[in-house]
């Protein structure tokens, strides 16, 4: 086992080399990060912690790391090590996987048979953390048709596409169980599609005029929402990202000094690096982010410290009756690139993280078109800001 520091987040994030890796400092209370390789080449990442239960150590799961921070995986070491205090056994269900460590397994089995292994594995995590978080630490044998329908539901009609892909993953996930003994039924199956509502041909998602997206901004600061919710809809608005992207956004891709948001590309729908300019009135809402700074990372936290769920800013915008989904700011930007500006067709699409050109094209097309794309999103901000709006409270 390695010396017994106290493990970062970076060093958490980066580590590759497989072994067992010991929480030090005070407090650690067993925790172990464990690294092993994978079937792909890569390695999985999970914390353990080490336990004396009923006289007998004992190594509890408490899942891989893409789901549960180190702070996340400290807190939960120290709620076991008080139950065992207490004469009491944390293992819950004790040999009965949660939702995250069967989504694990499934990986595991099926990656090599996969044409695209790791992307597709990656895929498969990031997705289920963005979309599945409820469902990650349930006991699979715990998850109801009403637990599977709680994650799809506020997706269903917004992102029918990516819903379908959570839905199969899902299942996917609740066969193994079955076949696995841990549960009869598929909360996934028969009953969920009964459930859930039809879904529209496509993936439309309703939005609005460009010169409404100010007004719908000022409504939005002027709604009691969680400041961390404003404030994730107005970048969200200036950098015509996508929710996922911006509801995940950490402090570590930001370069305030080079103007530039990097998103990596595990979290873009194209599995392609993005790098975002970043304007003077993009930069004033991280200004403002800092101040609900916490200990997750996050750019714009929930006020658990989690990520926002994906649902907020949906339901947000349906009470207000504005008209539109998140994704919908998508929309009224490239309308606006395509009717209010001369820039070409590839900078506006460039500026969503869209695919440009076919393979051979992109294969001689070897710049993502940075200095234009600044100059396009600072039009963009310029045309925000003529509207009369509010200031941040």
């Amino acid at each position: 086992m390695a010396a017994r520091q106290r493990l970062t987040a970076k060093f958490v994030a980066t580590v590759k080399e497989p072994g067992a890796y010991g929480d030090g400092g005070h407090g650690s209370h067993g925790l172990i990060l464990r690294v092993r390789e994978a079937k792909d080449g890569g390695v999985t990442k999970s914390w353990v912690q080490r336990l004396i239960i009923n006289g007998r150590p004992t190594h509890m799961g408490l899942g891989p790391t893409w789901l549960v921070s180190p702070a996340e995986a400290r807190e939960a070491a120290l709620d076991n090590h008080r139950t065992v205090r207490r004469g009491g056994d944390p293992r819950r269900g004790a040999g009965i996987p949660t939702f995250a460590e069967a989504v694990e397994q499934v990986i595991a089995m099926h990656s090599a048979g996969w044409k695209n292994g790791g992307g597709t594995a990656e895929a498969w995590r990031t997705q289920l953390a963005r979309h599945a978080a409820p469902l990650s630490d349930k006991k699979v044998d715990r998850i109801t048709p009403g637990d599977v329908l709680g994650v799809l539901e506020p997706i269903w009609l917004t992102l029918p596409e990516i819903a379908r892909k959570q839905r199969r993953r899902i299942n996917s996930v609740m066969k193994w169980a079955i076949a696995q003994g841990y549960r009869k039924d598929n909360p996934a199956g028969d009953a969920l599609a009964a459930a859930l509502p039809r879904q529209n041909g496509g993936t439309h998602h309703p939005a609005i005029p460009a010169e409404r997206v100010a007004d719908v901004i000022a409504a939005v600061y002027a709604s009691g929402a969680w400041q961390g919710t404003k404030l994730a809809f107005e970048f969200l608005a200036l950098t015509a990202c996508r929710s996922g992207e911006v509801r995940f956004a950490t402090w570590e891709e930001i370069d305030r000094e080079s103007r530039v948001w990097t998103i990596p590309a595990h979290r873009t729908k194209t599995f392609t690096e993005h790098r975002v300019p970043l304007t003077d009135a993009a930069l004033k809402v991280l200004d403002e982010a800092e101040k609900i700074i916490d200990n997750s990372g996050l750019i714009f936290p929930s006020l658990t410290g989690r990520p926002q769920n994906d649902s907020t800013l949906s339901k947000l915008l349906r009470e207000m009756g504005a008209g539109m989904v998140p994704h919908g700011l998508r929309s009224s930007f490239r309308s606006w690139a395509a009717e209010a500006t001369d820039y070409p067709w590839e900078i506006a699409e460039m500026a969503l993280g869209h695919t440009v050109g076919t393979k051979v094209e992109r294969a001689y097309l070897r710049t993502d078109l940075f200095e234009k794309r600044v100059s396009l999103m600072e039009e963009w901000a310029d045309f925000l800001a003529r509207i009369p709006r509010r200031t941040h409270q």
